[in-house]
Parts: C-alpha cells; sequence; structure tokens
C-alpha cells in the first residue's frame, strides 16, 4: 500500500479548533470538522438536538397516519424486511414495537434469499394477501418493486414503502414512500441505513398517534431502547458515521452496552466479548456476519430468532446456530474466493475497468463477499452472477471505493439487467438468460462513456462516475493521520482517540506512522498460527504489542526479523481480552 500523511494545521486552524488538545484538533479538522461549535456537536452527540424531526421525511406523516389508523382498526399488518443485517434488526425493532404497544395481528416476513431473492416479489404478496393482511410495510427494499405493488393494491393491500435505496424513474404505486434519496424530499440526512429509515416512521407514529388524540402506550422518547438494533444496523451497513449516523451509531453502542436482549447477551457470551466493553469492531467483525450468515447460508428469520428471543433457551439454541453456520458460510467462501480469484488472473493479463464474471453453479447469496475480496484486491468494481433457486440469473456488485455501481448500471444499456439497485459501493442486479453473455462488454463500455464524459473536468482526479477521488472513503483510508512516537501511547491519547468513536465508514479510525521502530519479538498465535504479535519497548522500558489477525501469510510477516528496524502504519486500540484493559496497536501495514 502507499501512503500519504495528512498536513499540519495552521496556526489559524487551531485557533479555531480551540481549546480541543493538538492531536484531536488535528483528527477533527481532517474529518471536515473545523471549527470549536462543530467540533463539541461532534464529540458529544445529542439525541434530541442530532436527530431530526421524522416529518421532514416525505410520506412519513401519512405513512404513520394510516399505520396508527390500522392499529386502532386491528388490521392485519406485515413487516416485509430485507434478509441482511440492515433489514433483520429492523424487523426485530417492529417485533418490539408491535409488543410494547401490546399488538398482535402482525407479521414479520423475510424472504429466503436464496429461493426468492431481494425486494418484494408477487408469490410473498399474494400469500399475504391471502392471510387477511391489508396493510404491508417494507423495510429496507421496496423501492424498485413496482409489480409486485401493483399486484398488492390489486389485491386491496396498502403498501408503505421505507427503503433507503435509490428510486428508480418510474416509482411504485405504493400508498406512501418514506424513502430520504427521492429528489423532492427534504429531509436533511440522505445516508441513512434501512432500519434507520424505519426508526424514524416509529418516531413518527408515536407522535402522529399523540396528534390525532389516540396515544400509543409507549411514550415519546422510549424508542431510544430500540437504538440497538438502529445501532447493529447501521454500523453493519456502513453508511458513513457523520451527521444523524454519528448520533444513531453513538446512543446505539451505548445502549447495546447495557441491552436487555437476550439473544444479544447470549451471542456475546459465545463469542467471549464483554457486553460491557462492547466496540465497533465486534459489531462489524463478530455480530453483523453471523446474522448475515442465517441468510447466505440458510433461512433469514434465524437470524430475526435471535434478535427477538424472549427467553434464554431459544436465545442460547439461535447463538449456537448462527454461529455454527458463519463458520460454514466462511469455508464457503474462501473456496469461492480463491477460485473467482484465479479465473481473473487466467483470464485478464491486462485488467479491464469494469471486472465481470459468472457461473451457474456459483450461489448468488455469496458472491457479495467474494466481489467485495476481489474489488480490494483488484482495485476496480466486481460483478459476479450465479443461479438462484428459480434458475434466474443474479449477482452482486461491489465498487473499489471510487465507482457509484448503482450509476454505472443506469449507464448501461436498458436491456443489461432485468433489475438492479442498491447504493454507491454495493449493489445487486438480475440478468435476462440471453443478455448475460453480453454483461461485460456492457459494463466496460458504460464505464468507458462516463470516463470520457468526465475527461474534460480540470483541476480534479475524477473516478469513472464522475466523482471527486478526493471526497471518497478510499482516499481516506490510506491517508495517515500523523507520525507519532511509541512513547506517545498513553491513556490521555487513547482518551483524545476515543472521543471520536464510533469509527466507521465516513468516519475512519485514527492511522499513524511509526519510524524506524524495532521488535524485540515476533510471535504467531491463534489454532492455526494465522496471527502475529510484534513486541515493541518504549524508552520506559514498558512493552507496547502490535496485532495482525489472519496476518502471518502477509508478505511482510514473512520477511520481518526481531531487531530489525521497520515503520509501522497502525491504528491504536483498547483490548479487553479475558477483562484485562490494554492499549495495543493494530497493524495495517509494515513498510521496510
Amino acid at each position: 500500500m502507499s501512503f500519504r500523511i495528512r498536513r499540519s494545521l495552521t496556526t489559524d486552524e487551531h485557533n479555531r479548533l480551540a481549546p480541543f488538545p493538538p492531536l484531536l484538533a488535528h483528527l477533527l479538522f481532517h474529518r471536515g470538522v473545523t471549527d470549536k461549535d462543530v467540533a463539541e456537536m461532534f464529540v458529544s452527540p445529542e439525541y434530541g438536538r442530532d436527530l431530526h424531526d421524522p416529518f421532514l421525511l416525505k410520506d412519513a406523516e401519512r405513512a404513520a397516519e394510516r399505520i396508527v389508523t390500522a392499529i386502532k382498526a386491528n388490521e392485519k399488518i406485515a413487516i416485509y424486511s430485507d434478509y441482511d443485517a440492515d433489514g433483520i434488526p429492523g424487523a426485530a425493532m417492529w417485533n418490539d414495537f408491535f409488543g410494547r404497544i401490546g399488538y398482535k395481528n402482525f407479521i414479520i416476513y423475510i424472504p429466503h434469499r436464496h429461493d426468492e431473492g431481494f425486494g418484494l416479489n408477487g408469490e410473498a404478496v399474494t400469500e399475504l394477501a391471502l392471510q387477511g393482511v391489508t396493510l404491508l410495510v417494507t423495510l429496507d427494499c421496496g423501492i424498485t418493486d413496482v409489480e409486485p405493488v401493483k399486484l398488492a393494491v390489486e389485491k386491496g393491500v396498502d403498501v408503505i414503502i421505507t427503503d433507503h435505496h435509490e428510486p428508480p424513474p418510474v416509482l411504485p404505486p405504493a400508498y406512501a414512500i418514506v424513502d430520504h434519496k427521492q429528489a423532492d424530499c427534504l429531509y436533511p440526512e440522505k445516508i441513512l441505513c434501512g432500519t434507520g429509515v424505519a426508526f424514524k416512521l416509529i418516531q413518527a407514529i408515536l407522535k402522529k398517534a399523540k396528534d390525532m388524540g389516540e396515544p400509543l402506550p409507549l411514550k415519546e422518547g422510549m424508542e431510544k431502547w430500540f437504538l440497538d438494533l438502529v445501532g447493529i444496523a447501521t454500523m453493519s451497513d456502513m453508511v458513513p458515521l457523520v451527521g444523524e449516523n454519528r448520533a444513531l451509531a453513538y446512543y446505539g453502542m451505548s445502549v447495546l452496552r447495557k441491552s436487555p436482549r437476550k439473544g444479544i447477551m447470549q451471542l456475546l457470551h459465545k463469542l467471549k466479548i464483554s457486553q460491557k466493553h462492547l466496540s465497533e469492531d465486534d459489531i462489524a467483525f463478530m455480530i453483523t456476519p453471523r446474522i448475515n450468515a442465517a441468510s447466505r447460508m440458510g433461512v433469514p428469520m434465524d437470524a430475526f430468532r435471535l434478535l427477538a428471543a424472549d427467553n434464554d433457551d431459544d436465545a442460547y439454541a439461535s447463538a449456537e446456530h448462527l454461529d455454527k453456520i458463519n463458520n460454514e458460510r466462511k469455508g464457503v467462501v474462501a473456496a469461492l474466493v480463491k477460485e473467482v480469484k484465479k479465473i481473473v488472473h487466467e483470464r485478464h493479463s491486462s485488467m479491464p475497468l469494469v471486472i465481470v464474471l459468472g457461473n451457474p453453479a456459483w450461489k448468488p447469496s455469496l458472491l457479495g463477499l467474494a466481489a467485495n475480496s476481489c474489488a480490494e484486491e483488484f482495485d476496480r468494481p466486481v460483478f459476479l452472477w450465479g443461479r438462484d433457486g428459480d434458475d434466474a440469473i443474479k449477482g452482486s456488485c461491489r465498487s473499489e471505493g471510487r465507482t457509484h455501481v448503482v450509476e454505472l448500471m443506469r449507464a448501461a444499456p436498458a436491456e443489461a439487467f432485468s433489475q438492479f439497485g442498491g447504493h454507491k459501493h454495493s449493489g445487486g442486479f438480475a440478468v435476462a438468460n440471453e443478455e448475460i453473455h453480453y454483461l461485460e462488454q456492457r459494463l466496460n463500455e458504460a464505464a468507458e462513456k462516463i470516463a470520457k464524459e468526465r475527461s474534460d473536468a480540470k483541476d480534479v482526479v475524477k473516478d469513472i462516475t464522475g466523482v471527486d477521488a478526493v471526497e471518497t472513503i478510499r482516499v481516506d483510508d490510506d491517508m495517515i493521520d500523523m507520525e507519532l512516537s511509541l512513547d506517545a501511547i498513553s491513556s490521555r491519547l487513547w482518551n483524545d482517540i476515543d472521543k471520536l468513536a464510533p469509527f466507521g465508514t465516513g468516519n475512519p479510525k485514527p492511522l499513524f506512522i511509526f519510524r524506524k521502530v524495532a521488535p524485540f519479538a515476533i510471535r504467531r498465535f491463534g489454532k492455526a498460527n494465522d496471527h502475529v504479535e510484534l513486541s515493541f519497548k518504549k524508552t520506559s522500558g514498558e512493552m507496547v504489542s502490535a496485532i495482525s489477525f489472519f496476518g502471518a501469510e502477509s508478505a511482510w510477516a514473512k520477511a520481518i526479523k526481531d531487531g530489525v528496524p521497520i515503520d509501522l502504519v497502525a491504528t491504536l486500540e483498547k483490548s479487553m481480552f479475558r477483562g484485562r484493559a490494554e492499549l495495543r496497536l493494530r497493524v495495517v501495514d509494515v513498510i521496510y
């Protein structure tokens, strides 16, 4: 990897961030926080101040009124959720909401990823209508599902769409659409996750019920106890943790650390994670994969049961099951990634702008993970496809960090995809059998066309979708915040850094370089000896360790020697392994 070190602040820039300590001021400034008032809001989120009025969302009031009316009339309501770690926590949130207000006439429906695919489908709509559903509320899906919504309307079912994906040119004929990415939606925040949008609707329902003189038996403000689920979804969906999302993640972590949810408690116990000291890394690397494993390897309702469990036995069984299938998922994905990368190397002597590969034997539910790994390695967007349970061609795509994959798919000819959607950095698609052979050519032609259209832009490097490279997250990933000495590592330094947490997309962990440091010991550990620990000493003699999980096969780990100085690029973290607090470094790269 190549790195650049961020410049020092000028005296005027420091003054604008006084009285923050120099290092914290430096970190804040390079995260776009350039004055004291904004900085104080950033380091000290406030629920009431930082969350916007839910009625600013287009159709939120109309949707809330319809749901309140349905509750009062005891209509049968269906919550139709996506099957990933954004949608499933939201489904558990709706389940919790209905339970807290004593409402029982509802269904939670999560489609089977392999057999039904993403979004609303006609068979599910028909079945829900036959069960007497008169109001269907989507969660993290629905914005592109024109025909299934038409079918629902024909069957007398009102549909309220809550989504955060990019709206298509023609919207479904829903009763209400709550999606902040609609062009005429005035909501200030445009990057909520799907469960975040659903949470805003629940806020609106509580307010609207009160305004209608029909208050629900859940007081305004008590919805804060749903923030553990909103926090999981927000951090799992990798939306930028700034603005309202920062507040949702911040309070989400706070609630998670004391959440009474039995499934969460059992899963953390299984994984030997201290709930009190839960971190965003624990969410991203331990909890999220196990929620997603349910849909990738089996039935998504398994993950819902974990989050909705109301007794210890069910919670324990769900935690054990999710951990087991996640381990199975790891093996399958590792083999798939190896196969995909081998094909890429064999097929391409020079890499195209967009990599497109497929195999009818590949399971679409696992392709997003493989695409992400390939996008990182080959530094370009990757589209992978397989066949689902209905023998339809479906796939996943991932950006290398600069490319807006949804815009790229929109730039392809209309016949290229029978369906597509997603976010800037990830998406899903379906292709007709007779069109799949042309997909690689069409996407690369679209990429070339966009690049050509942007070629006249001056003084800024553009990616193939026209987004300023300096504004993308990937540029942040290879920027070192500051050069430090090992002696600088202290509880005071940690306390400054921790004020910026939780970290994630849009708010990366501070990255430091430690120059000419020589490890006095190198240790491999783990069941397969696949982790590496480097040990260093401060001038005081105090030891500092640097950890690289699954780093034993990296080139630097094979070359490193005791006593030989290196430039170490790392982040700082606080480990609570076995209940003992330890400041340590997490290796990002080693430079000789």
